[in-house]
């Protein structure tokens, strides 16, 4: 169907079909800026004020270690949506359609077992043991405070102006895909990396037997980031083997 000029009726851009959950750790992202201060602060100090061969070392050492912890900080990020998961890793990207997922596992790590057996780590999304004992003791103490009707310590006693407890809000503002939440009392306390593993199997569940969801596995090597930590290394070892 045309307009009566003759002309196609204009369209807005294209929307996605699907769009992506993204959720990375927020304590690997502001521990590698702090990382990537400090060595930029000590490799540029000593690139600029250095003597002898000390400049070329600082050179080397920045081009082996900016890549690693940029790899294993900034980079590791999940995202999810309704057909597949795709999980970047420090060294590689690996998509998969949820028909090929098996299960989604949470021991000392997360992982993601493929049906062909294979497994991948989820460095996004890192347990921490102190957040589940954390939650578990949240958990705990709701439980007592449901036992004996809220008269516990901190229960039942309303705040000034009727507001229990004083707090800001069941739910806090969340960053890079982990949503700071405070006290939940809708359900059991969960630590949020667990959080993030029940969305994940949510989708699996619902999504794992539909037809967009099937395919192949992919697995791309990151060799924008293996490529300068290789090259660094090389360098490095050529300067110390050459040195006096």
């Amino acid at each position: 169907m045309t307009t009566p000029d003759n002309k196609p009726p204009a369209s807005g851009p294209p929307v996605p079909a699907v769009k992506d959950r993204i959720y990375r750790s927020p304590m690997g992202l502001a521990g590698g800026v702090l990382l990537l201060a400090v060595v930029a602060w000590l490799g540029f100090d000593a690139l600029f004020n250095g003597h002898g061969r000390t400049p070329w070392l600082a050179l080397a050492t920045m081009i082996l270690v900016l890549p690693l912890v940029i790899a294993f900080t900034l980079r590791p990020a999940v995202f999810a949506n309704e057909e597949r998961l795709r999980i970047r890793n420090p060294y590689r990207v690996i998509s998969m359609p949820w028909g090929e997922v098996e299960a989604l596992r949470s021991a000392f790590t997360n992982e993601v077992r493929a049906k062909s057996g294979a497994k991948y780590q989820l460095w996004a999304v890192p347990v921490s043991l102190r957040g589940r004992k954390k939650a578990e003791r949240r958990a705990a103490s709701a439980a007592r405070r449901s036992a004996t009707g809220g008269a516990g310590l901190g229960g039942g006693i309303p705040a000034r102006g009727g507001v229990r407890g004083g707090g800001i809000g069941a739910r806090g503002v969340g960053f890079g895909g982990f949503a700071a939440r405070g006290a939940d009392d809708t359900g059991p306390a969960r630590a949020e990396s667990d959080k993030v593993m029940d969305d994940l199997r949510e989708l699996l569940d619902r999504c794992g037997n539909e037809e967009p969801a099937q395919g192949g596995t992919t697995i791309r090597w990151a060799y924008e980031v293996a490529a300068p930590t290789l090259a660094g290394a090389v360098l490095l070892v050529i300067l110390l083997v050459t040195g006096g």
